[in-house]
């Protein structure tokens, strides 16, 4: 099962190199959603500073929502989806797999371009360390969700507004934790409740969504 896991978690992550554009533009969508804002509210620091880490969580959602076009679509069309599940190897493996490959290549960027950016919102670098920490507890969550909706819209017409449609409420306490454990660090808090609350939905996203997303993948493939 290891080894198996291994292996889609390559096989997405050499697919994602070879079409490094899409990455790029995940990457590049985040970056000016981001930077559009400081650009509309104004040079007003405490502004800035108080809608700073709802506007990265925004920004990241909506990028992880605009990769999850790719997740399971191009596998889906040329059929090697449907042969990764009959190759015999436990079909959550599998989808664990691609989630983990997904969220490598769109989670961890974001992640990590948040440090940056937060220089631009002047949220101070006990700040930045807690939204850096809140991403990197939130976004699997965001990938896993996510992943929950592209796969229940598989194969349909117009899928990626249903995406939208189905994940965006599912993802909203995800946003209230993230944003929140900001906002205690910045009020002199401790941030370890929301952070932990962050855990706690992405360990139990996890637990369920995989089963679910496998469940969907075979009613799109029947």
């Amino acid at each position: 099962m290891t080894a198996a896991l291994l292996a889609v978690i390559r096989r997405d992550l050499l697919l994602a190199l070879r079409q490094r554009g899409d990455v790029v533009n995940v990457l590049l969508f985040f970056v000016v959603v981001v930077t559009m804002v400081p650009l509309g509210v104004g040079p007003e620091l405490s502004v800035l500073r108080m809608i700073g880490a709802g506007t990265v969580w925004v920004a990241a959602l909506l990028a992880s929502i605009v990769s999850l076009a790719r997740l399971f679509a191009l596998d889906y069309a040329d059929g090697s989806l449907e042969q990764m599940l009959l190759s015999g190897q436990p079909a959550s493996v599998v989808v664990i797999g691609k989630i983990l490959a997904h969220w490598l290549v769109t989670g961890a960027p974001i992640t990590l371009a948040a440090v940056p950016i937060c220089v631009m919102f002047d949220l101070g670098l006990e700040s930045t360390g807690t939204l850096v920490a809140a991403l990197g507890l939130g976004t699997p969550a965001l990938s896993l969700i996510g992943a929950v909706g592209a796969a229940l819209t598989l194969g349909l017409r117009g899928g990626g507004v249903l995406v939208t449609l189905l994940v965006l409420p599912l993802t909203v306490p995800v946003l209230i934790f993230g944003a929140g454990a900001v906002d205690a660090t910045a009020g002199g808090l401790s941030p370890a409740a929301d952070l932990l609350l962050l855990g706690g939905l992405s360990l139990g996203s996890a637990a369920l969504a995989p089963w679910a997303i496998v469940t969907a993948l075979r009613i799109s493939l029947e």
